[in-house]
């Protein structure tokens, strides 16, 4: 659990432990409410990805102590969140592992140094009491083209880590695909999700870090492949998605009907996929987005208080100057069972 003791340090008044403690009260309500189940010990894993606004770049004033709390007490509700938009400063992610305490561990990039890459990394956070790196870890990059044009790199390069929980063993990608125009379909973005399902699907059986696996891919330790992170997809009709979809890759049924996970609910920016099909591991339907300003950074109870404090008003509306404290999307998780000993069983018995 987050380390709520250091709330008890001289260097918090009274007003501001209060107005802290309260913010962590309703956002654990609101964790039943919105639906997220508890973490369990051994059956299952809440695999989450956010993308959290220029973590940490300082940008319209320094993140206060409570958005360090709230970001740490939605973190600890998974067992292994992507990140994404990390910025060149790891102090925003070495306080939340802070906050979280020694059982937490993260793994992270460096940093984008491209004109597109926006000085940013990205990071796989996880509870090591319930998941353990497997020790791979690479950036995907695309192989070169016999044509004379050379390949055009991904803006930000894809972030590829092996993971096992449970009786599942997992490598996750995670992306934070380029942007560019305001539109949904923008040439390079629709290019590079092209790209990365395609090359995710052809070398998937090269990824692998576990045993030693059957050309086919079909022997009882192959590994789960899992696309995740901020997409830039605007709509789920867009060519965008399809370019995700039809290189075999699958969106959890849980999810697919979910609102945006941007905070106006109106994008569907960030995505959760698996290629194929899973391998000792099965998604349970309880998936979602969790809206955090509903609980805290409320625009008709908080802006007031937080405008007075912090000058929350003077470099942008308190709407905006929000989402830099925590983030302008929302975190997408869906909970995965990882104990297969039933199945395994029955099988033994069966021959």
């Amino acid at each position: 659990m987050p380390y709520y003791a250091g709330l008890k340090d001289a260097r918090y008044k009274p007003a501001d432990r209060k107005r802290i403690v309260q913010g962590l009260q309703r956002l654990r309500d609101g964790f039943a409410e919105q639906g997220i189940p508890t973490r369990s010990a051994t059956d299952t894993l809440l695999l989450a990805t956010w993308n959290i606004r220029e973590f940490d770049s300082g940008k319209y004033g320094p993140r206060s102590a409570d958005a360090y709390y709230f970001i740490a007490e939605i973190l600890q509700r998974f067992d292994l969140i992507a990140l994404q938009e990390i910025k060149t400063s790891l102090y925003g992610l070495q306080t939340v592992r802070r906050l979280l305490g020694s059982s937490w561990d993260y793994v992270v990039t460096d940093v984008s140094l491209g004109t597109s890459g926006n000085a940013e990394r990205m990071a796989f956070l996880y509870d090591t009491r319930k998941v353990t790196f497997s020790g791979l870890a690479a950036e995907v990059v695309l192989p070169s083209s016999k044509k004379a044009t050379p390949v055009v790199q991904f803006a930000r390069s894809p972030y590829l880590c092996g993971f096992k929980a449970g009786w599942s063993q997992i490598n996750l990608c995670t992306v934070h695909i380029y942007y560019g125009k305001g539109v949904a379909v923008d040439p390079q973005r629709l290019a590079e999700i092209k790209h990365l399902a395609n090359t995710l699907k052809k070398h998937a059986i090269d990824m692998q870090s576990g045993p030693v696996h059957s050309p086919d891919g079909d022997d009882e330790f192959r590994e789960n492949l899992i696309a995740l992170g901020d997409f830039n997809i605007f709509n789920r009709d867009d060519v965008t998605f399809e370019a995700l979809t039809s290189a075999g890759f699958r969106i959890p049924d849980g999810l697919q009907e979910i609102p945006g996970s941007n905070v106006k609910h109106d994008k569907h920016y960030d995505q959760i996929a698996y290629l194929k099909d899973l391998n000792r591991m099965t998604a349970t339907g309880k998936a979602g987005v969790f809206d955090f300003f509903d609980y805290v950074y409320r625009l008709e109870q908080d802006e007031a208080l937080y405008a007075a404090l912090f000058g929350a008003t003077k470099a942008k509306t308190f709407r905006d100057w929000r989402t830099y404290q925590m983030s302008d999307h929302l975190p997408m998780w869906c909970e995965f069972r990882i104990d297969q000993s039933d199945e395994y069983l029955q099988q033994l018995l069966d021959g």
